[in-house]
């Protein structure tokens, strides 16, 4: 498993060879999610500090198992439009957990 760094922080994990997680974390795509996504009312990302990719610590991975261990699959998933390209026999799709708490959209809240 790797962990994206950003500052510092550790933000987000991924269940990949570093390869694939350099590639997706990397990504504009997922670079642009991060840079429009808050935590504690700031940018997760401001757009030109380096992303550091890095393997996962012991605690990073706990973290990682045990969210997808409370996870029931009943989450709002949402396609992202950016990855609709890639190739839909792949099976093996990595889980991404972040770090780091994601402020909810306005909208979201309101609901």
């Amino acid at each position: 498993m790797f962990t994206l760094e950003i500052d510092g922080t550790a933000v987000a994990v991924i269940n990949s060879d570093e390869a694939s997680a350099k590639d997706l974390f990397t990504c504009d795509g997922f670079k642009e999610d991060i840079r429009t996504m808050t935590t504690g009312g700031k940018p997760l990302w401001n757009g030109t500090s380096p992303l550091k990719v890095r393997a996962a610590t012991e605690d990073e991975v706990e973290i990682f198992e045990d969210a997808l261990a409370e996870d029931d699959g009943e989450g709002d998933f949402v396609d992202d439009p950016h990855h609709t390209e890639t190739d839909s026999d792949d099976a093996d799709e990595a889980d991404i957990v972040f770090l780091v708490d994601i402020d909810e959209d306005e909208d979201e809240a309101d609901a």
